[in-house]
């Protein structure tokens, strides 16, 4: 498994943008990722395997560092769990509510 320094408080990650903004290149996550009926009942997964993007999402809310899940999701590759950051850098941009800009002084 490859390792990425360390960046924005998530061990291990770095550099990681659904759509290059915050490293300026342009990263297509949506290609790491299935969905199936008959593979954990339609859930997001990474593709190729039975892991769920939610549950790779937990593991590093909990602090799992990158290598703690290389070794519970084996099938999961460096590059497919930045895909699974990158997404939901992008949820989050999409979703995320922001506070109105302050008024000029």
């Amino acid at each position: 498994m490859r390792k990425f320094p360390g960046v924005a408080g998530i061990p291990g990650l770095r550099g990681v943008t659904g759509e290059g903004i915050l490293c300026g290149r342009k990263f297509d996550y949506n290609q790491y990722f299935e969905r199936r009926r008959e593979v954990c009942g339609g859930q997001l997964v990474v593709k190729g395997t039975r892991v769920t993007v939610r549950a790779l999402l937990a593991s590093l809310a909990e602090g799992a560092s990158v290598e703690e899940i290389a070794a519970d999701f084996p099938t999961v590759t460096a590059d497919a769990l930045r895909a699974v950051v990158a997404f939901a850098a992008a949820s989050a941009e999409e979703d995320m509510p922001v506070p109105p800009m302050p008024a000029a002084a």
